[in-house]
This record gives C-alpha cells, structure tokens and sequence, in this order.
C-alpha cells in the first residue's frame, strides 16, 4: 500500500463495479478512506440493487482499507447532496470527487425518445454537476480539493467526437468538459482542481455484443482507422479498468495541484493530453461583413478545403 492519499477522503460515483471499482480499490490502496457509490442499477438506468457497492467495500475492507457504501441516486438533487453527506458524516470531511457514474440507452435521433435523452443527460451531466456543487462549500472552506470527471473521446464509447445512435450520451459527455472547465477557473484560486478523463476499457458500458458485432463487419470489411485500434486492443482484453485508476489516483493527490483544467485520455499503458481548441484557419472580410457571393468564391479555397 502506498500513502498518496494519507488522510484524504474521496466519493467515486460508479464504483461498485468497472472502472470506478477500480478506482476506489486503488486509491483506497494509497490510504485514502472512500465512499462507493453504486445505485445498483442495469446499464438503462432500471432497476436498484445495492450489492455492488456492499460487495466493494467489503473486498476493500478485507485489504486492510477504509470505505463506506451509498446507493443515493446522483441523478438526482437530494441523491448527490446525500452522496456528499455521507463522506462527510462518516469520515469527518470531503477531499476527493470522482465522477464514473453513468448509463446508456442508444437510440438513433429519429428513434430516441425524451425520456432516453433526459435520463441519460440527467445521470452524467447532472450527476456530475449534482455531486460537484454538493462537495465545493467544503472544498472551498478547507482550501482544497480534487474534481476527476469521466467524459468519453469516440469510437465506442461516444463523447465530443460524436458517434451515432448516442445523441444522449455524447451530448452530456461533451457537456462534463465544459462544466470541468469552468469548474476548475472557479475553484484554481482556492487550491481545487478540477480535470476530465477520458477511458477506455472493456467494461459493460465499453463493450457488448452489439459493438462486437460492430467490431467483427468493420474487420470483414477490412476498415482501418483510429477507432478499429481501441477496438482491437478493447476485444483482446488489454484494455482493463485498473489501467485507469492509477492516473485517477494520481490527479487527485497532493503531487497534481498545478494541473487543472485539463483533459487526458488513458488507453492501457497510453496516456494523452489533449490540447485546447484552436481555430485552424481564418479569412477576413474587407467590406463590413461577408456576402453570400464573396462566401461561396472564397471559402473553399481559403476554408473549407479537404473537408
């Protein structure tokens, strides 16, 4: 065991199975006393059973570390507050937040319905900032803190990158990296930072059968690209959820303070840092604004070339 997180107390949504139940294993390692938060519920959203969470902390407890189980709804409020709540009444304070929780029910556009799209966006999104705005006034009172939310790149899993038959999904993935921003601009001046992960691993979120059968066409077909490379390494079972927690643990230590703001992508032994968005190419008008006739001579050759 080692003593990174000596002292610190963390709440990891999503941690009764996949990657968060890495994470709480291994920050839980490093000395930090955890809360696995788990509802229990089937990847739609339906359902609640707390083994996960009771099964988690009694494998952690059995290795010599400190956790406590929850199966508050973060989608919710009350649910987030109550997560918070319990580091606190337990543990005595709130160091660490980190948000894995999440559900998926894939539809294309034309076929999702409002409830699809709102609970998907509620769990992630919601939860994310629910749990956040719960954990800052103690946060901000003790003078730090540690924000690691989980948005996704691409490929399977959705995220900014988009991907279709996820609208929900991607939607709120994309939303986490702009409130992670804007959190850690809030927080940075009060020693909390706040960063974005995104994983890859074979869990039952990452992988299924459907996406097998995605994976097993695009191979017969013989296509290539960057997406057939986290697959590949996804089927063959190199990419684990304890790839992930080590950097997790990391981001959330005393050693991080000066990152923040950021947004890294974790695939098995690979980590990368993701650079801001920056324009690519710009043209300026010499009348006051640009016409509909200047545009369509211009852009192409100056703009929209190669698209």
């Amino acid at each position: 065991m080692g003593d990174s997180l000596q002292g610190k107390v963390a709440v990891v949504t999503g941690s009764g199975r996949g990657i968060g139940q890495a994470i709480v294993k291994e920050m839980a390692a490093e000395g930090c006393k955890v809360v696995v938060n788990d509802l229990g519920a089937n990847l739609d959203g339906t359902g609640t059973e707390g083994g996960p969470a009771d099964q988690t902390v009694a494998e952690i407890k059995a290795a010599g570390g400190e956790a406590a189980p929850n199966t508050d709804n973060i989608a919710t409020a009350e649910g987030s507050e109550n997560l918070i709540k319990t580091a606190v009444d337990t543990f005595g304070r709130i160091d660490i937040v980190v948000n894995c929780a999440g559900i998926l029910r894939d539809r294309m556009i034309h076929k999702m319905s409002w409830d699809d799209f709102d609970a998907v966006v509620k769990v992630h999104l919601y939860g994310t900032f629910g749990t956040i705005r719960a954990a800052m006034p103690y946060m901000r009172e003790q003078g730090y803190g540690r924000i690691i939310n989980f948005s996704s790149i691409g490929g399977g899993g959705g995220g900014p990158l988009g991907n279709p038959g996820q609208a929900n999904y991607t939607s709120a993935k994309a939303g986490i990296i702009g409130l992670s921003r804007t959190v850690a601009m809030e927080g940075g001046r009060k020693g909390i930072t706040c960063n974005v992960v995104f994983p890859a691993a074979k869990t039952r979120m990452g992988w299924s059968d459907d996406l097998e059968k995605a994976w097993d066409a695009r191979a017969s077909a013989g296509v290539v690209d960057a997406t057939t490379v986290v697959l590949d390494k996804m089927k063959s079972g190199d990419l684990q959820p304890e790839d992930i927690s080590p950097m997790v643990a990391y981001l959330s230590s005393e050693a991080a303070k000066m990152i923040n703001g950021c947004v890294f992508h974790i695939m098995g032994r690979e980590i990368r840092l993701y650079g801001e968005m920056m324009p690519e190419r710009t043209i300026f008008s010499k009348g006051e604004r640009w016409t509909v006739e200047e545009l369509q001579k211009t852009a192409p050759r100056l703009v929209t070339y190669g698209l």
